[in-house]
């Protein structure tokens, strides 16, 4: 499985990413045949009417479809930032959500919430989630500035950074009064109500900061072996971390300010695709985009249309994420 041809790998995995966009629209209180879902996407596709059930069209295009298409491209860039904070800082424990971005984010975004600004929401709260992220990041790559940026330091200065927002975060909700509950609900995670306005942000921002990382990704396989080895082969390598850290936060800042807090896409993946596609970048990278747009859109999936209640998104990938990160934890504890 590892050695296959990175075209069939990225196949195989397309092919299953549609498959699962098709039957997540077919799922619900409203169940929708597949070929009337085909029927309508394509008809929608080409401009053209579908002469089809109006309910179903109404559901698909209006509700379900926005909903699918969010999650599976918030799962992507997750992936996607993962692959880069692991390979910049080369510790295989980093990802947006230990490392604390991804609780910048959620309280840059919780602030434009409840600020009265000139901007609309829509923007606001994406502008808001960057500068958080950024500003995360960057403290805690300052505090484990001394300890070499080793797992343990990365991970405890992540743990300290978080701990900070999540207090201010706190902060906000106190002085938020009637608009808590939307703080609330919004930083558990959540695709619900998304619109065609969300799926073009985040379509847009994912695409421009995945071809700048692709672009960089040889020089992510270089950094590997080390800044000396990176200079004696003609890479930049404070440059390149910057530009990938900031690329990459941005890429966090807007997956978070769709969706809400959502945790351990950006550790799980890289980690699964690492055994199926290699450790190169250049394979890795596309192979882990699709394969986090499948398990965020199937984790949605199983939350909006398979349990009882819908339970919000963060919560489900924590209770996956979690186990996780304990055994990837323990084993590097062991040398193993």
């Amino acid at each position: 499985m590892r050695n296959l041809p990175l075209p069939i790998l990225l196949s195989i995995l397309g092919v299953a990413l549609t498959g699962l966009i098709v039957i997540s629209c077919g799922m619900g209180y409203i169940k929708i045949p597949a070929p009337d879902i085909v029927k309508i996407i394509s008809a929608s596709l080409r401009g053209i009417p579908s002469n089809g059930n109006a309910v179903f069209q109404a559901v698909i295009m209006d509700i379900r479809l926005p909903r699918i298409l969010t999650a599976a491209l918030v799962g992507g860039g997750l992936a996607v930032a993962g692959v880069v904070f692991q390979a910049v800082l080369l510790n295989p424990l980093a990802d947006p959500y230990t490392l604390g971005v991804s609780s910048g984010a959620a309280f840059g975004a919780s602030l434009a919430l409840i600020l009265s600004l000139t901007m609309p929401t829509s923007f606001s709260v994406p502008l808001f989630a960057f500068a958080g992220a950024l500003a995360a990041m960057t403290a805690v790559l300052y505090l484990a500035e001394n300890g070499g940026t080793s797992a343990n330091t990365l991970i405890l200065s992540g743990v300290i950074v978080a701990a900070i927002l999540s207090a201010g975060i706190g902060f906000i909700k106190y002085l938020a009064d009637e608009q808590v509950s939307i703080i609330i609900f919004w930083l558990m995670g959540s695709f619900a109500s998304r619109t065609w306005h969300d799926v073009e942000l985040t379509l847009t921002v994912v695409i421009a900061t995945s071809l700048v990382i692709l672009f960089y990704s040889r020089d992510l396989n270089i950094m590997a072996l080390g800044s000396r080895s990176a200079a004696s082969l003609g890479v930049n390598t404070a440059r390149s971390r910057k530009i990938l850290i900031i690329t990459a936060s941005l890429l966090t800042a807007v997956c978070v300010s769709v969706s809400g807090i959502i945790g351990f896409i950006g550790l799980i993946i890289p980690h699964l695709m690492r055994m199926v596609a290699g450790p190169d970048n250049r394979r890795l990278l596309p192979a882990s985009f699709l394969a986090g747009a499948l398990l965020l859109l199937g984790a949605d999936t199983i939350s909006r249309a398979v349990l009882p209640s819908e339970v919000p998104i963060g919560i489900l990938t924590s209770l996956i994420g979690g186990p996780f990160f304990c055994y990837i934890f323990r084993r590097r504890q062991l040398g193993r």
